[in-house]
């Protein structure tokens, strides 16, 4: 009995130095073997990769403080609200969806709220000076040499599934034949353009003669779509897309911005590392 003790007890202290080693200093934050291990399973990435979006993290931290950039509860609370919103939910909704799809409960959603504006914050910070609107001519240019980016299908012909059973939602999708009085049925032609863009998303996302995944309603119930049969695309003029056009430029601009701040950065900073991690 004592042997085993001192074995267990051996276990439990050596598994405690696994979790806790340091593999990598950047300044003076840490980054442990066991967070790199998250990073790889959450990420579905190679220790390497890992140790890089980690290090890119604690540069981001340093200069978050450096700049004394803040984010609000009541910040937080909006994003989630406006997100909620944007998905035909209310809060409590969105929290339950959350939950139920990735098993983040409300503490560590707002957590990562918080994190994503701390993080959009500071790039505006680092980018605003470098940015500029582009000129017509950019635009035109851009969408001429992507317009199959900017065309979309026309409509969707699916089945609808509701219920407020989700296990029996979950077995029709498993198997089509499945029948179950409380599943509501019904077929419809959905427009592209006259559907929400979270939906229509998720729907150009699916393939023919398959379900979507299952999504809360505005019933307090769950719904799955069927894709039947998608119309053509259809060709979006450049007018009608400008906008977008733009925003996506400045998106690719501004991450041009940033991987050259923090690559500099990081030629800058004391990083040492101790462990690689394997």
């Amino acid at each position: 009995m004592y042997k085993f003790l001192l074995v267990l007890a051996y276990g439990v202290s050596l598994n405690a130095q696994i979790v806790s080693a340091v593999s990598i200093i950047v300044r003076d934050k840490a980054i442990t073997l066991y967070e790199i291990k998250q990073k790889m399973q959450s990420l579905n990435i190679n220790a390497q990769e890992a140790s890089q979006v980690l290090i890119r993290q604690k540069l981001e931290e340093i200069e978050i403080i450096k700049r004394k950039i803040k984010v609000s509860s009541t910040e937080v609370y909006d994003d989630i609200k406006e997100t909620a919103k944007r998905n035909n939910m209310s809060v409590n909704d969105f929290y339950e969806a959350a939950l139920n799809a990735k098993g983040i409960n409300s503490t560590d959603l707002k957590k990562i709220v918080r994190e994503k504006l701390l993080s959009k914050k500071l790039y505006a910070s680092i980018a605003y000076s470098k940015l500029r609107p582009f000129s017509q001519s950019e635009l035109q240019e851009y969408y001429t040499l992507h317009k199959s980016t900017f065309s979309h299908p026309k409509s969707f012909t699916v089945a609808i599934y509701q219920t407020k059973d989700k296990t029996a939602l979950v077995q029709k999708i498993a198997n089509p034949m499945f029948y179950a009085p409380q599943i509501q049925e019904s077929e419809q032609v959905l427009p592209y353009d006259r559907i929400s863009p979270q939906l229509a998303q998720i729907l150009t996302k699916t393939p023919v003669y398959t379900f979507t995944s299952i999504l809360p309603d505005a019933k307090d119930g769950y719904i799955s779509f069927y894709i039947k049969e998608v119309e053509n695309s259809q060709e979006q003029s450049f007018q009608s897309v400008k906008e977008k056009v733009q925003n996506i430029m400045l998106g690719k601009k501004r991450e041009h911005v940033l991987s050259d701040y923090f690559k500099r950065l990081r030629d800058n900073v004391d990083i040492k590392v101790l462990r690689n991690p394997s």
